[in-house]
């Protein structure tokens, strides 16, 4: 199967500091792959060149083999772990919002048979993720959780093939971050997305994950610290919950990449 995504030789460097470098994967269509690594080894770097927001400084990234554009498309959706919900708008309105401005980019509204089409889909993307039943309600009115549902309706009502998640649950007491564990299973299998999540619970990853990659670097020069960036030092398929896989990964453990 080719790949959707490939990054091939890529390096982010900020000035003469390395945040990437050498970096060469492939994610096929569909994966769920979860990013782990310490605290500044580029994985925020990482979301931002997939999203668009940034260019690599040397190296190509590929969607379905052509060149990626820096700039956020449709085609990518982005979930961070803080609510990237407008607060002035109704839940409705906030999921309209990212139908109506392509459509309509000066006044952000739709009007007659155009409007009536995109509340339809906001309300059955709303549906989908458990908010069918608030859609007057404010941001200030839910909580943490409905908010983080609501910013994923935001994302997968363009119907994007990527959706990436940034932290997203890290800020959700355990009982609700368990309940949207399941929702974001059941949407990534329902919509067929690809999903790439940067997480720093790493049982969170293992779970959820049908892939897991380490970020970090492979060389350290204390003198020279930021002259050497992270590339993938672990890539290990799962098949924990798919039959994509014919690995023979089935005995690896949380306990694989702490012990490496």
């Amino acid at each position: 199967m080719s790949a959707l995504l490939s990054l091939r030789d890529v390096w982010v460097e900020y000035g003469d500091r390395i945040v990437i470098e050498k970096l060469d994967l492939d994610i096929a269509a569909q994966a769920f792959v979860s990013i782990v690594g310490p605290s500044g080894a580029g994985k925020s770097s990482f979301l931002r060149l997939i999203l668009g927001q940034e260019a690599p400084t040397r190296g190509t990234v590929l969607l379905d083999g052509i060149p990626l554009v820096p700039e956020c498309g449709p085609d990518r959706g982005v979930v961070f772990q803080r609510y990237s919900v407008f607060p002035h708008l109704s839940v409705l309105r906030n999921t309209m919002f990212g139908l109506e401005c392509p459509k309509a980019p000066l006044s952000g509204r739709l009007f007659g048979s155009a409007r009536r089409a995109a509340r339809d889909e906001a309300v059955a993307m709303l549906e989908a993720v458990g908010l069918g039943d608030s859609l007057d309600l404010y941001p200030a009115q839910m909580s943490g959780g409905m908010q983080q549902r609501l910013a994923i309706a935001q994302a997968l009502v363009q119907r994007p093939r990527i959706l990436l998640l940034d932290e997203p649950f890290g800020a959700l007491d355990p009982g609700i971050r368990a309940d949207m564990h399941a929702l974001i299973t059941r949407l990534w299998r329902d919509y067929s997305l690809t999903i790439i999540m940067v997480t720093h619970d790493i049982r969170e990853a293992f779970s959820l994950g049908t892939r897991v990659l380490t970020l970090d670097k492979r060389r350290h020069d204390p003198h020279a610290p930021h002259r050497y960036g992270a590339t993938v030092v672990y890539d290990l398929p799962l098949r924990n919950r798919t039959d994509e896989a014919d690995c023979e990964s089935d005995s690896i453990t949380i306990d694989d990449i702490g012990n490496n």
